[in-house]
């Protein structure tokens, strides 16, 4: 049986200058996994090996090359190898490759492109980053409803290899507004003699162009699409999404919202491309507002530093019960930003998550002051109103840090923030303080201190 080409073995075709045999291997297998052999490759092998290629199986590997590679690719091959890249690339892929290529590289890939492709180009690179139409692609198969089913087939076998996807047809009348789709499947089960209108799909499930890219991937989730069409104000169909290219936003759209969560800004650089400054400047913003932030616990623990005195056994307290509240409160604020995210809850519904996680707190703070009361009276022998101050702050304690951690991820999503901002850091700092002002509020009328 052949060995299953991997970068060891590649090297060692490269050493023995056997470029036939890396040829070969190469033309059969899949062009996400050449892509993964040519990004471990150093730049001058990546470069050989590249050129080793067939044009069509280049062009196909190339688009799922990570941004720095093809940036090291193109800063090392011709111009006309350029070009042959350009002429085989999907439009939506020339679209993110001249958006995110620098400068002195862009106009390389321009000049390979006719005027009406610059000026598409220019078009959809004036459309918001998180919008539906900078994801879309204008390679698509459209019909008229006055095809007959033979008609609509022979169309598709004509273009077919030119479009990104065939699965589904979009018909449209002379100012190419949307009227329905087709899938090829019902093209393939229909009577040649039906026309386009008579089995076209009239309720359709679009995005407008300038739609968020988040709302456009819960359609995508919704109902299981393998693309989705893009209208302008008109209902003029100009483009369409494809279900790979919204895999990507879902991905970049988690890996964003998983940073806010742990008080980081966003990035979307690959963790070991990204530079040890670029990192830390990432972080840091984040962690000088918690620590600023921090700085109310520790006012108020000066405030009651008599009771302290007094009392000294509450201090031993202090860090258990911040902690839980902390815990308690980024579980809820965990559940409400995963249900936001994927639609589950709305701003709308916060009297009913309310009452949800006051029943829930209700339950955790009791069953947990329960558990904290005999283990003091019992085991750590605390006097009973120790006891019972410890475990009444953590009743009241859990059930304020549910619902702040319920409510806070709605709020900032009705002021037009994301969600994700109020997670467990920003949490944590707000039901520390909280915590500490009930549990010395508690203490001063059971303890009389």
């Amino acid at each position: 049986m052949e060995d299953v080409l991997n970068v060891d073995l590649l090297y060692d075709l490269i050493e023995r200058k056997d470029y036939q045999e890396i040829r070969e291997r190469l033309t059969g297998m899949n062009e996400v996994n050449v892509a993964e052999l040519l990004k471990d490759l150093p730049p001058h092998a990546m470069v050989l090996v590249f050129r080793l290629l067939e044009k069509d199986l280049a062009a196909e590997v190339f688009a799922y090359l990570p941004k720095k590679t093809q940036n090291d690719l193109i800063n090392s091959i011709t111009d006309k190898e350029v070009k042959d890249i350009i002429e085989e690339l999907f439009f939506d892929d020339i679209v993110d490759l001249v958006d995110e290529m620098p400068a002195n590289f862009v106009n390389r890939i321009i000049k390979y492109t006719n005027k009406e492709e610059r000026s598409l180009i220019n078009h959809f690179l004036n459309y918001p980053d998180d919008s539906a139409g900078s994801l879309m692609t204008i390679e698509f198969v459209h019909l008229k409803k006055e095809y007959r089913v033979k008609d609509a087939l022979d169309h598709i076998r004509e273009i077919g290899m030119e479009k990104e996807t065939v699965y589904t047809c979009y018909v449209t009348d002379a100012y190419r507004r949307l009227e329905g789709i087709v899938s090829l499947r019902k093209l393939v089960i229909s009577d040649p003699t039906d026309t386009i209108d008579d089995i076209m799909e009239r309720d359709i499930v679009y995005a407008s162009s300038h739609d968020d890219r988040e709302e456009v991937s819960l359609l995508f989730q919704k109902y299981g699409f393998l693309a989705i069409p893009v209208v302008d104000k008109e209902k003029r169909l100009i483009g369409i999404i494809t279900v790979d290219d919204m895999l990507e936003v879902i991905e970049q759209e988690a890996t964003e919202d998983f940073h806010i969560m742990a008080a980081m800004s966003p990035e979307e650089t690959p963790y070991l491309e990204t530079s040890v400054l670029r990192l830390a400047m990432n972080r840091l913003p984040w962690l000088l507002i918690l620590m600023i932030s921090a700085t109310f616990t520790g006012s108020i623990m000066m405030k009651y530093e008599n009771m302290l005195q007094t009392v000294a056994v509450l201090s031993a307290f202090i860090p258990m019960l911040m902690d839980t509240g902390g815990n308690t409160g980024s579980q809820a604020s965990t559940l409400v930003i995963r249900g936001l995210a994927v639609g589950e809850i709305e701003p709308k519904d916060f009297l009913k998550i309310t009452f949800k996680e006051l029943r829930v707190a209700l339950i955790v703070g009791i069953a947990l002051a329960t558990v904290n009361f005999l283990r003091l009276v019992f085991f750590s022998k605390v006097g009973v109103d120790v006891a019972l101050t410890v475990c009444l702050t953590l009743v009241v304690c859990v059930s304020i840090a549910k619902l702040v951690g319920g409510n806070l991820p709605l709020l900032a999503k009705r002021l037009g923030f994301d969600p994700a901002i109020m997670a467990s850091p920003f949490i944590t700092t707000i039901v520390d303080a909280i915590t500490l002002m009930v549990y010395f509020n508690i203490a001063s009328k059971i303890l009389f201190v």
